[in-house]
Order: C-alpha cells, then structure tokens, then sequence
C-alpha cells in the first residue's frame, strides 16, 4: 500500500472513530428548537459539557408578551447581556410557558445561566419558567416537570441532582464578588430555601419518570 492509500486510510479511521464518539442529540417531545446562532452570544465559544445537572429557574419577567417564544428569541438575538460573566451574554437551554417549549441551546454545550464559572453553569441544563401575565404557573410546571423527566431519562440524570438555580452559589467572574444563593424559582423556595413545594414539585418528575 502506497503512503497516500495509507493516509486516506488512517484519516478514514480517525473519521470513524470521532464518529463512534459522538452522542446525537435528540429533540424532547413538544419541544421548538430555536437554537442561538453556532458562534454568536452565548454560543460564541464552543464549550462543551457533559451534563450531570438540570437547574431550573424563573424569568421574573411579567410583561404579557413575554413567553417562552420571547425569551428564545432574545436569546438567538443576543439581547441579554452578562456583563460580569466570562462571554457576556446570559444562555440557557429550554424556555417553558403554560402552552410551548423552546429548545435554545444544544444540551451538551455549557450555558451561562447558575454560578458564572462554578458547576452549575459547567455541569447543568437550565431550563426557565415563564412568569408573563396570563401565563398558567400549573400548567408550566407541569410542562417543566414533564421535561425534565425526559431529560433525565435521556442524561442519566438523577433526581438528586434536578435542583433549583438557588443551589448554586454565585461568584461573579470579573470581580470575584460573591453573590450567595439567588432565591430562584422564587415561587418553589420557602423562605428562600427548597422546602415543602420544592418537594412537590419533584414528586411531580419522579412520577413522570416511573412511567416512561
């Protein structure tokens, strides 16, 4: 065999081999991707990620008009801006309202969504809750509770480690300012904290995940 058979071959196999490495990303059922732009905002880098975590959050954004459609698309447009994180620009992955989902990045690349360089932006899915006016807060945790069944099933990850953006501590990538723990979703802490409806609201996952 000549050397170039021989290097067309080699780069044959290195091909497969990448390959056989990369795991697809499948759609969740429901669910509009919407992705922001490959190398734009907070896709600017590719920054891979394994995802050990789901972090969820609420927008505390009331205005009407402001869906999960909305919020994906100030996302894709790079309206939201970060400015004391490494990229500056906020990501995250779904968006979830009372009626829709929008997928807005892949959920094997890092957000910037938890703790600016800690594991929760390292390591977790975020997902957003809608809070607009007129939008149902029953029916999206229950879309959101849905989700994150499927995503569990899907990453292998435990029910241990679904926990609120509140988990996190928050040290400011600039300047190093410690930030603590954001009461976040508001609407799920007690006094702060996981506690009674939290709970509940994880007793809704597991039981959507027993029954995949």
């Amino acid at each position: 065999m000549n050397s170039s058979r021989m290097l067309l071959g080699g780069l044959g196999a290195c091909l497969l081999a990448s390959c056989a490495m990369m795991v697809p990303q499948h759609t969740p059922p429901g669910v509009t991707v919407d992705l922001i732009p490959n190398g734009r905002y907070a896709r600017r880098y590719h920054r891979p990620m394994v995802p050990r975590y789901i972090t969820i959050h609420a927008t505390e954004n009331y205005a009407r008009s402001c869906g999960a459609y909305a919020h994906a698309q100030m996302l894709k447009k790079g309206s939201i801006k970060g400015r004391h994180n490494a990229i500056g620009y906020i990501g995250w992955h779904f968006t979830v309202d009372d009626h829709s989902i929008y997928q807005s990045m892949p959920t094997n690349e890092r957000g910037e969504h938890a703790d600016y360089d800690g594991p929760g932006n390292r390591t977790s899915i975020g997902i957003e809750m809608c809070e607009n006016r007129g939008n149902s807060r029953e029916r999206t945790l229950d879309k959101t509770a849905r989700l994150v069944a499927w995503l569990m099933k899907e990453h292998g990850i435990p029910l241990s480690h679904v926990v609120p953006h509140q988990h996190w501590r928050m040290i400011r990538h600039d300047d190093h300012r410690d930030l603590g723990h954001k009461n976040c979703p508001h609407f799920l802490m007690d006094h702060g904290r996981p506690g009674a409806k939290w709970q509940a609201f994880l007793a809704k996952i597991a039981a959507y995940h027993r029954a995949m």
